[in-house]
């Protein structure tokens, strides 16, 4: 289980956009993410008339490492560790949750 997931709020925790917080977009492989509004480029793009696309410069998000990430916690409004319990008063039998570190509090998938 990763500890960071798709639709997760996250804070930078280093680089040229530390400090930022943004929701996980999309998962490109196993360590590293598409932030939105995070590491964004200025990409020249050419115009291609068959798709009836214009080109210009674009503004992307390119993936990030997730070791220069952390989960924002909203409750206390700071970044946060992961941890992950196992559940075992679940229905289906054991099953397993992603907790806060700091508090011990379930964290709610978006």
């Amino acid at each position: 289980m990763n500890k960071l997931i798709k639709g997760d709020q996250v804070i930078v925790l280093t680089g040229r956009d530390k400090g930022k917080t943004g929701k996980i977009a999309l998962r490109v492989d196993d360590e590293r993410v598409v932030v939105e509004g995070v590491n964004l480029v200025k990409k020249h793009v050419k115009p291609n008339p068959m798709k009836g696309e214009t080109g210009g410069i674009v503004e992307k998000s390119m993936p990030i490492h997730q070791s220069n990430l952390a989960i924002f916690n909203t409750a206390t409004g700071k970044a946060d560790r992961v941890s992950i319990k196992v559940d075992e008063s679940a229905a289906k039998g054991k099953r397993r949750v992603r907790v806060y570190k700091s508090s011990g509090d379930a964290i709610k998938v978006a």
